[in-house]
């Protein structure tokens, strides 16, 4: 099975090794220290306009389930769901770091759902954040009636400053209205497991892994479609976004053991939608950054089959391939940004960890 959820979801089959992966990062000449720890799940992550860090976080997942009778439900062995809505302990939140790595709980309560206990009850929740003219923006992968929260769905939400929030754009309703061209039917997900966002020309793009689509959504909401991924590339498991110029995309790829150490890519999308190959030889890939006018890919694990802890690392890309590694050892990152004077920020131990388990690792080359 080739699903974002079930890939990333294996990764908790194999927590348990973390004991005997690694102690720590390699760091290949960075300085490699942890910014802020405690956190639930963390995804994506970026610098605000008063120059502190916000990060996603995806919560701890929770109890309540939804019925096919309400909904249409994600088949076994990765549902069904179940979650949470207007939990504090539970739910997935946006949390504000300060410069010297103080964590501030901005919002809480956020929806949050787990995969079934056969899948190792894996946990979404808030996956991204960006921001459009000073506004706080966040995207939700672990809502919707599929994953167990039937009175919020998927989709993008704006955040006030004083930590409420309304819905933006209901993703859960796009993705029903505007299938894709070649979805997995065997490991199809109702509601998506949406990864990325980022914010360009005033408006926001968020890349869809499941369904393999990058899409466009406004502040007013409006929603459309950039660029139907699955139909020239299959199910890819499109992760990762970044834009300069033109939009970068990385992918997760398959795991099991058709998965082959250093077979997926980052693609290059045109303006007229049609992808190419920027660079090969990479594997798992969860984020993408500019630095410098240079790009950098992180992947989760460098490992061909399953995740495995401890292997995960941030490459140059150049000349079509992996060259040159910043940073490697990491244990599950799950995402990146540039923050100032060129400094990598990373979210790790972004799954299978418990109640604050995760951190932010600050990698200076």
């Amino acid at each position: 099975m080739r699903t974002f959820s079930l890939a990333v979801f294996a990764a908790v089959a194999v927590v348990g090794l973390v004991a005997s992966a690694p102690a720590s990062a390699r760091t290949h000449g960075a300085k490699v220290s942890v910014f802020a720890s405690g956190l639930n799940n963390p995804r994506g992550l970026k610098f605000g306009p008063d120059r502190r860090l916000y990060v996603a976080e995806g919560g701890l997942g929770g109890s309540n389930s939804t019925t096919p009778a309400q909904c249409a439900q994600v088949v076994p062995p990765v549902g069904p769901y179940t979650g949470s809505t207007n939990d504090d302990t539970l739910g997935g939140r946006i949390s504000r770091i300060s410069r010297r790595g103080s964590v501030t709980h901005l919002v809480t309560g956020l929806p949050s759902s787990q995969t079934s206990a056969a899948t190792g009850g894996s946990v979404s929740g808030a996956a991204d954040v960006a921001f459009i003219r000073g506004r706080l923006y966040a995207l939700l992968a672990g809502a919707g009636c599929s994953h167990g929260v039937p009175t919020v769905p998927n989709g993008v939400i704006r955040v006030r400053s004083n930590g409420s929030w309304s819905l933006v754009a209901d993703l859960s309703a796009f993705l029903a209205a505007h299938p894709v061209a070649r979805p997995e039917a065997a490991d199809f997900e109702p509601d998506g497991t949406w990864y990325s966002m980022i914010a360009s020309r005033g408006v926001l793009y968020a890349v869809e892994p499941n369904h393999g689509e990058l899409d466009r959504i406004t502040p007013r909401g409006n929603v459309s479609r950039v660029v139907d991924i699955s139909a020239s590339q299959g199910h890819v498991v499109p992760t990762a976004l970044v834009r300069r110029g033109v939009f970068y995309v990385g992918n997760l790829g398959e795991f099991g053991a058709e998965d082959q150490a250093g077979d997926e890519h980052v693609f290059a999308i045109d303006p007229n939608g049609r992808l190419r190959v920027r660079a090969s030889g990479l594997e798992k890939v969860l984020g993408l950054a500019f630095r410098g006018g240079r790009l950098y890919a992180l992947e989760m694990s460098t490992s061909g089959g399953d995740p495995v802890p401890g292997t995960g690392r941030i490459v140059r890309v150049r000349a079509g391939r992996a060259d040159g590694t910043v940073v490697s050892g990491l244990t599950f990152p799950t995402a990146m940004t540039v923050g100032p004077r060129g400094v990598f920020y990373v979210s790790e131990r972004g799954f299978g960890f418990g109640a604050g388990g995760g951190r932010v690792l600050r990698v200076a080359p």
